[in-house]
């Protein structure tokens, strides 16, 4: 149990599903009270339902395109009216489309940057003045693994989480002056919906198997490291691990990994 969760208002982009979904489940159970945004308003509908039911905490819903800057600020402003405070920010609103660079369309890399990247800061924003006033406050942004070590067929989304970690740890710097946590959240694959639009061939998810990664124990980290001072969250540690090695000997990792790298 994270008491420090306890009647806190945390803030979640793209919750409908996935592994947003599973972190306002998290949240919820540590007595949280939560504000999910997403697209999908009639799937958010369904899930106040179930957490209002279940774990008893206030849960406002809120459809947004965060991919719509000018959109952002209003309603960051309404939820801070009806809802006080806001303790957390989780960015985890993003997609991908998995193609090599000559192949990628023009309104896929846009999407790309526009939810990924520039959704991402505009909600940071949103919340930056509340947390300086406060001094408290923790924006958790959801990167990827695929920032720290780019494959092939992800050259435009691996940009858009190398461009999501350097805002992250420039951020982090900002922020400590005003008692304020940012953390990095660099999952691999997760076994979500994430893959039908990111590989619709099916071959990716297939070859990674037993490698994909839980949603429920990646947002239960995350929950836990909720108000605390953790820089990074990096899941699963092989995958980290080859990440670090790649940055000490890029040219190794990518002559002996390219046959594995090019199955995605």
């Amino acid at each position: 149990m994270n008491d420090r969760l306890c009647e806190k208002t945390v803030v979640i982009t793209g919750a409908s599903g996935g592994l947003g979904e599973q972190i306002a489940y998290e949240c919820a159970k540590n007595r949280a009270n939560l504000v999910l945004l997403s697209r999908q308003y009639d799937k958010l509908l369904l899930l106040k339902e179930k957490i209002e039911r279940e774990y008893h905490v206030r849960c406002l819903v809120k459809a947004v395109d965060i991919s719509k800057p000018e959109s952002v600020e209003p309603l960051f402003k309404e939820i801070e009216k009806t809802c006080g405070a806001i303790d957390v920010l989780v960015n985890n609103a993003g997609y991908g489309v998995f193609a090599e660079a000559e192949e990628a369309v023009l309104v896929d890399i846009q999407g790309m940057f526009a939810v990924n990247v520039v959704g991402l800061i505009a909600c940071t924003q949103a919340v930056i003045p509340g947390m300086k006033k406060r001094k408290s406050g923790h924006i958790i942004n959801i990167a990827s693994q695929a920032g720290k070590m780019a494959t092939p067929k992800s050259s435009i989304y691996a940009a858009s989480k190398h461009a999501v970690l350097g805002f992250t740890n420039s951020l982090r710097m900002e922020m400590s002056r005003w008692n304020v946590y940012v953390t990095a959240v660099n999952p691999g694959p997760i076994a979500t919906d994430f893959f039908k639009t990111a590989d619709k061939s099916g071959n990716y998810v297939k070859n990674l198997g037993r490698f994909i990664l839980s949603p429920e124990k990646v947002a239960a980290k995350i929950c836990r490291s909720m108000m605390t001072k953790q820089r990074e969250i990096n899941v699963p540690r092989w995958m980290n691990t080859a990440s670090i090695f790649y940055q000490l000997f890029p040219r190794m990792v990518e002559k002996i990994g390219r046959r594995a790298f090019l199955k995605k």
